[in-house]
């Protein structure tokens, strides 16, 4: 039968080691004539050969787009454990181009020559059965717990799991005989078998034991891809099976195709005439005979039974807009894991939903709406308040929306889509000499950091990053998209800067940048043995600061016999290296110098960022507040609480300045007498509330960002009375139902 698969083309190159290069040059070639594939045969006992580890690394690195394979790996030479960690290391590094073909041995006397067990044939399927379990587990980064396996013939006994791939690597299984055909039906993603060592009927009567096995499983026949080396002869006239012209190649594998599965051919042929004429004459022939042959027909993805078993209730999987389709990410997927988590927070959402553009935001937003699940909206970034993910729920995914497009130079007007990270937004203003302050880590999304304020390493000297908004495009609830501005729906525009994520799903700012050049950067380490007095002058130097400086403090508990330390990070908003210290030198004054740095660096490096996916567990717990002063009373009930232990990062960040010079009631960000946000992490909840409260008779505010109590009162800590009012009006009018909720929600 034809299962559908798209068909696809390789090569079967035999890994000579005389001349080394022989086998990279003719994998090269492959790449360059078009095909999907790559592959090497691997005999480690065959001293005539290259060790195909080795050179499918090597191969990796001198190609950029084949998918690269053995041919298929002699598994009793090479642990499963370390064979899933090299597959998912070379997968990672050639950019998801690697696929794991498994042979559970053969050729015993060679094997046991180079140390490896001789095994009888049913041991060495038992083996494979064990291995695929063992490497599978190695590969499923974002289980729980060690991976432990006590196998007959594998023994794993609380290895780390990882790294994750790049791709969800299949693992193709060369099989003959019924044990191995129905192992491949239970476990493989593939079968490999080669042409030549087949009988007629072959074919048929292994899809039929493998099919079998896979029903028995549970699992759908479609999801096994058939794969089949071949070999052949070109010549002018008809001389046997695959020895003729190219017509008759095509005339002979398509029967192939569309009666026996096969979905990928495989070429045995080292001579690069016989590759360029398949290539050129069989394959984009043969691709064309079945597309006729299976008429409007088209091949689409087969989503296994132990994915949908991972489905979660409340979500018709079904009813997924067809313009999403290639958007989804489901529990039971491989890219789940990159998906289901935000950086502090461990998720398990139902589905996460990826729209690649602002009609696709609107068709993402229309079935979550229809779905009686929480909803959670994240950007490009790592959301320390955790409400970017959910269990059981939705998420609305906007990393895919990450344009950065200068609009207007002349008036210094971008426009930044969601999507993109701080970091990817300063680096891509550099070469302008332009930067936007906007948080202290280029790692952070644009749209979360830019409905809710935006306090950064500029903030004194700019103001806030939502005070050089000039405009948005959002989707509100009803699936409908406006445009925000001062001139245009300016009621939405006041409510976006400091309460967006209650209103509508951003897609895209517009923003007017500022012209900042090198700045300078210094670091200190003080002895603060005298933590209450130390946090008091602190806050006396930074007010008295000039604006061009901004500074953050970050402290944790006393290691035992050891003083407490206090790292107090400053930017400089200038290039001058007399301006940069005699701003730093009174931050150096201000407690015992353990170290200190200080240098002169463009702003784009200071939101440098490591791009990864994000694997947060269990909740964060953290605390925000703003305040005018750091008074003594204050500062010395904020020396008692990180010296209780309970807190394990501790955070002063510098504002005032330039953002009082905006009037309150501007913006949905109200607390503009603040010159100080302070942010506290701890692992005890009912311990951080209990501390915290006691603190809370000197804060004057507090920022969403960084708040993950959600008890009611909070609402009023973050909007002043009349600004809550305002909001709560807004919602009303913009998101009756509540749809976007699963935030600091002003319901």
């Amino acid at each position: 039968m034809d299962y559908g698969h798209p068909l696809q083309f390789g090569t079967f190159i035999t890994p000579t080691a005389t001349p080394p290069d022989a086998a990279v040059a003719r994998a090269q070639l492959s790449e360059e004539l078009g095909y999907d594939l790559v592959t090497f045969q691997d005999h480690p006992y065959q001293p005539g050969f290259l060790d195909t580890w080795t050179l499918m690394t090597w191969v990796a690195a001198q190609t950029r787009s084949v998918h690269i394979s053995a041919n298929v790996l002699n598994l009793p030479l090479r642990p499963p454990a370390v064979t899933a960690r090299a597959a998912a290391s070379l997968d990672l590094l050639s950019g998801g181009r690697f696929d794991l073909g498994l042979g559970a041995g053969g050729f015993w006397d060679a094997i046991e020559a180079m140390g490896g067990r001789r095994l009888t044939p049913g041991q060495s399927v038992d083996a494979l059965d064990e291995a695929i379990d063992v490497i599978r587990g190695i590969w499923a980064a974002d289980e729980p717990g060690i991976l432990k396996h006590d196998g007959d013939h594998y023994r794993v006994h609380g290895a780390k799991r990882g790294p994750l791939p790049a791709h969800d690597i299949p693992i193709w299984l060369g099989a003959y005989k019924p044990r191995m055909l129905r192992l491949v039906g239970r476990k493989a993603d593939g079968w490999l078998p080669s042409l030549p060592y087949l009988k007629p009927g072959d074919l048929a009567a292994g899809q039929a034991v493998i099919d079998e096995a896979a029903r028995e499983a549970g699992r759908d026949p479609r999801e096994i891809r058939r794969l089949l080396n071949i070999s052949g002869t070109f010549s002018a006239s008809r001389r046997g099976f695959l020895d003729g012209p190219s017509t008759q190649w095509v005339e002979e594998l398509l029967p192939l195709v569309l009666r026996d599965g096969i979905g990928t051919f495989i070429v045995m042929a080292d001579d690069p005439d016989v590759m360029r004429r398949f290539a050129e004459e069989v394959a984009p022939a043969l691709r064309a005979a079945v597309a006729r042959e299976r008429g409007p027909r088209t091949a689409t993805a087969v989503r296994g039974a132990a994915a949908l078993a991972r489905r979660r209730a409340g979500i018709d999987y079904d009813a997924v807009p067809a313009s999403l389709a290639a958007a989804t990410v489901e529990p039971g997927d491989f890219g789940y894991a990159r998906v289901r988590s935000s950086a502090m927070r461990a998720g398990s959402p139902g589905l996460v939903l990826q729209p690649r553009n602002p009609a696709e935001v609107v068709d993402a937003l229309a079935f979550a709406r229809e779905q009686p699940v929480p909803l959670s909206v994240r950007s490009g970034g790592h959301g320390i308040g955790g409400r970017s993910t959910n269990d059981g729920g939705i998420v609305i995914d906007l990393a895919g929306l990450d344009a950065i497009e200068v609009v207007d130079r002349e008036t210094r007007r971008v426009r930044i889509e969601p999507g993109a990270r701080w970091g990817d937004v300063a680096t891509a203003l550099a070469p302008y000499g332009w930067a936007l302050t906007s948080g202290d880590y280029g790692g952070v999304g644009v749209g979360g950091l830019a409905t809710s304020g935006g306090i950064g390493w500029l903030v004194r000297q700019h103001g806030l990053t939502i005070d050089h908004l000039l405009a948005v495009d959002l989707v509100l609830a009803d699936g409908s998209r406006v445009r925000a501005s001062a001139d245009e729906n300016a009621d939405l525009f006041w409510g976006v800067r400091g309460a967006g994520a209650n209103l509508g799903i951003v897609t895209s700012f517009e923003f007017v940048v500022d012209e900042v050049g090198d700045v300078g950067f210094g670091q200190f380490a003080l002895d603060a043995s005298d933590t209450a007095g130390l946090l008091e002058r602190f806050g006396k130097v930074l007010e008295a600061a000039p604006r061009d400086t901004t500074a953050n403090l970050i402290m944790s508990g006393a290691r035992r016999g050891r003083p407490p330390v206090a790292q107090i990070m400053a930017v400089v908003d200038s290039a001058d290296p007399d301006t940069v210290v005699e701003r730093l030198q009174p931050i150096a004054e201000i407690a015992p110098v353990l170290d200190q740095a200080a240098q002169i660096v463009p702003y784009a490096a200071l939101m440098h960022h490591v791009e990864g996916s994000h694997q947060g567990q269990g909740e964060p717990v953290s605390r925000s507040g703003l305040l005018d002063h750091l008074t003594p009373e204050f500062t010395t009930a904020a020396a008692h609480l990180v010296a209780s232990g309970a807190v394990y990062f501790f955070q002063i960040r510098a504002m005032g300045g330039a953002v009082a010079d905006v009037d309150p009631d501007a913006t949905a960000f109200a607390h503009r007498s603040a010159n100080f946000q302070v942010v506290a992490f701890g692992t005890d909840r009912r311990r951080i509330d209990r501390l915290w409260d006691d603190l809370a008779g000197h804060f004057s505010g507090l920022y969403t960002n960084f708040e993950t109590d959600l008890r009611p009162e909070r609402i009023s800590d973050a909007f002043p009375p009349a600004t809550l009012r305002r909001l709560r009006e807004l919602k009303r009018r913009h998101d009756p139902g509540n749809l976007f909720r699963d935030n600091f929600n002003v319901a």
